[in-house]
Formats: C-alpha cells, sequence, structure tokens
C-alpha cells in the first residue's frame, strides 16, 4: 500500500518542478537582458558622419590580406580606390552586397580596363575577421578578380580606421548593425564620394570613370595609351544589359569639329591665297 503513494510522488515530481525551471530561465533572459542593454545605430548619425569624411584622406594603416601578409593602405595610391567594410559572420546583408559589387566590379573592369582601379573588402569584426576568414568569404562568393584584396586590420586600429572612411557599426543580436556603403578614393587616397545601398554599376561606373578621366586630363598620369584613353572617355552605361558599353557620339562629333575646322582653315588660306594672286596680275598688267 506504501509503493502507490511513493511511486505517484515519483511520477508526479516532474510536473511541479517544471514551472519553476521556466520561470528561473525566464528570469535570467530578463535579467541579462536589462544587464546589457544594446545601442542601436542612429542612421541619420551614420549617415551624416560618413558625409563628413568626403575630402579627408585616411591614414597609412598597416593591415593583413588573405596570405597573412601586411599591407599599407598607400600601396593602393595611384589608382581609384573603392573600399568596403564587411564581418564574415554575415549571413545576409555582407554577402549579398559584396555579390551587387563583384557584378559592377566586373562590368566596369570589362569596360575600363582590369588595371584601372582596385577594391578593398576589410574585416572590422576582429579578431573573428582574420585573414584566413576574409579568405574563406571571399572563396564562398568565388571572388577571384585580380585587383579586389581582403584585408583584415588589427584589433586596435578598427576604431580609427572605420572613423577615418566614415563607417559605422554596432553590435545587434545578428552580429552588427552597420552602414552598408562603399567609399570611392582617388589616386591621392582621398575619399571623393560615399554610396549607400545601391552597389550597382550603374551607381559606381559613373563617379569611377570621372575619376579615371581625371587622371586622364592630369598630365601626371598620362601613361594610358590611345585605346585605353578612348575605352575610358566612351564607355556610357546600358541599363537594359547591367554593363558598359563604347559609345562614340562624342569622338565622331570631336572629329567632325576639327574636320570642319580643317576645312575651314583651308578655305580661308585658299581664298586669301586666290586674292593675292588675282591682285599680282592685275598689277602685272598696269606696269
Amino acid at each position: 500500500m506504501d509503493d502507490a503513494p511513493e511511486g505517484h510522488a515519483a511520477r508526479g515530481w516532474p510536473r511541479h518542478i517544471a514551472p519553476l525551471i521556466a520561470a528561473l530561465l525566464l528570469a535570467l533572459f530578463v535579467t541579462d537582458s536589462w544587464a546589457a542593454p544594446r545601442t542601436v545605430l542612429d542612421l541619420d548619425e551614420a549617415f551624416a558622419f560618413s558625409r563628413a569624411r568626403v575630402g579627408g584622406t585616411p591614414g597609412d594603416f598597416v593591415l593583413r590580406d588573405r596570405d597573412g601578409q601586411e599591407v599599407s593602405l598607400s600601396r593602393y595610391r595611384g589608382k581609384p580606390l573603392i573600399v568596403n567594410f564587411v564581418f564574415t559572420g554575415c549571413f545576409q546583408v555582407c554577402p549579398t552586397s559584396t555579390r551587387d559589387l563583384q557584378t559592377a566590379v566586373r562590368a566596369m573592369r570589362d569596360r575600363f580596363g582590369p588595371n584601372q582601379f582596385n577594391v578593398l573588402s576589410i574585416g572590422f569584426n576582429q579578431p573573428q575577421d582574420s585573414p584566413l576568414a576574409m579568405k574563406i568569404f571571399a572563396g564562398q562568393l568565388r571572388i577571384k578578380e585580380p585587383n579586389w584584396d581582403f584585408l583584415s586590420p588589427r584589433q586596435e586600429d578598427v576604431a580609427a580606421l572605420t572613423d577615418a572612411f566614415g563607417f559605422r557599426f554596432r553590435p545587434s543580436p545578428a552580429g552588427f548593425d552597420h552602414t552598408v556603403q562603399v567609399s570611392l578614393l582617388d589616386a591621392q587616397g582621398v575619399i571623393r564620394s560615399q554610396i549607400y545601398g545601391d552597389f550597382s554599376a550603374e551607381v559606381l561606373g559613373e563617379p569611377i570613370r570621372r575619376l579615371l578621366r581625371g587622371m586622364l586630363l592630369d598630365e601626371t598620369h598620362n601613361a594610358l595609351d590611345f585605346v585605353e584613353r578612348v575605352r575610358i572617355f566612351c564607355s556610357v552605361y546600358d541599363p537594359t544589359t547591367g554593363k558598359y558599353k563604347a559609345d562614340y557620339t562624342l569622338v565622331l562629333q570631336v572629329a567632325g569639329g576639327i574636320t570642319f575646322f580643317i576645312a575651314m582653315l583651308w578655305f580661308g588660306i585658299n581664298e586669301w591665297w586666290s586674292q593675292r594672286q588675282a591682285r599680282r596680275r592685275v598689277q602685272g598688267r598696269v606696269t
């Protein structure tokens, strides 16, 4: 007779303790949430901070490439530079934006030439975004462009580096809230524009082309051959294909203008010569 109550008590114990365990777990979760409040990224402040960096020149930070070799930012001067910040633990925004950037880079590379500009993806979540992690990230996205490097800054440099480029980020349950931006630098390392969200060839291509055209007009960057110059000056974006194509309208207009000028100059010289010869004949008959 004593076995029944004991068995009943043994079977009833989990039913009594389960609500207590659930309550304890809930209390711990709530306590942890209050103990570690999360900061929210203020987008208006972030964009204003980012735009304020236009015209500035980031310092010569030292980073590591995918092979662990140290490289400095000054290494990329001499050509326009595209800089994008990512963290390798991101599952949606960073991979998606990087793929969009890859599509734009391929379109611009095919039109402007493979060596006219450089691209950097920098992992800001240190030490997690190590050279190996950046190498895996690039491999997963199948990015093999020769002018595109994936770099890891020193952990103690992250704050100064991201501030120099106007990049903002805050911890979040999914990893980080951050501005989705690309910084465009000229050949001297000066930030010329910030682009947010849309990394298409249409949006990125025109400012890159302006930087390249500026280099062509600068006498210190006149090493490009004639074909490359024409390629850059005569490229327009085709929204139907998402690529750049040649548009020689400007060249034809310039050629037409030059031809008209030469023709008018020849006509003027010929007319002057004819009148001069006529005067000489008249003078000869008079004398």
